[in-house]
């Protein structure tokens, strides 16, 4: 097996790594926010989030990849770094779905919670950060990690946009060495170093929530 390949990979999986804790971290800020709009009982705050969440998820990665980072400029004369176009990228698209994730936690929380609160003299706001919100996280944590796993495969797509992720490194040393079964053969192994124990972890973490 050619190891060659090795220097060009460790680097592009650390910027795969940093682009998917920081874009689905900001896309957790994203999705919470969005998601408690469409809990709202403002109309207009529940018609942006619902608007939101369908367009980001009726459309593929790689469109709103090009849309943002060429697109947009392109109107504007403009130019986006990638790095940033990237980041931006795993943010609103995992922000979308962590919003339905929230949505629907919040929503199988029995509603009897909220009425409880109420008798207890807490207010609306109260009810949900003390007695509603820590039962919705609980429901969260295992959808949430796959969100996660899922946002890191997509940053794949970013080396599209000459982001020097895992598989932008992979593909410039296979342009220097015409290495391809041996490169791309470590590519998968990177990955799968990264997602076969975050899954390990997702379903400690859903039989410890189970007792």
């Amino acid at each position: 097996m050619d190891f060659g390949a090795f220097p060009f990979l460790v680097e592009g999986l650390k910027l795969t790594i940093i682009i998917t804790i920081v874009g689905v971290f900001l896309g957790s800020l994203i999705g919470t926010i969005v998601g408690l709009m469409k809990l709202s009982q403002f109309h207009l705050l529940k018609a942006i989030a619902v608007i939101f969440v369908e367009i980001i998820r009726g459309t593929p990665l790689l469109a709103q990849i090009f849309f943002i980072h060429f697109g947009i400029p392109g109107i504007f004369g403009m130019r986006f770094d990638p790095l940033y176009t990237g980041i931006f990228v795993i943010a609103i698209n995992s922000g979308a779905y962590i919003a339905e994730i929230v949505r629907g936690a919040v929503q199988s929380i029995d509603r009897g919670q909220m009425e409880a609160g109420r008798s207890l003299g807490l207010t609306s706001g109260q009810t949900m950060r003390h007695i509603v919100w820590p039962q919705a996280v609980k429901v969260m944590i295992p959808p949430f990690g796959n969100q996660f796993v899922i946002s890191l495969k997509d940053t794949s797509l970013l080396s599209t946009i000459a982001v020097a992720d895992l598989m932008y490194q992979s593909r410039t040393y296979t342009g220097i060495s015409a290495s391809y079964f041996d490169t791309y053969l470590l590519v998968c192994l990177f990955y799968l170093s990264i997602t076969i124990p975050a899954s390990i972890l997702l379903r400690y973490i859903e039989r410890r929530l189970d007792h």
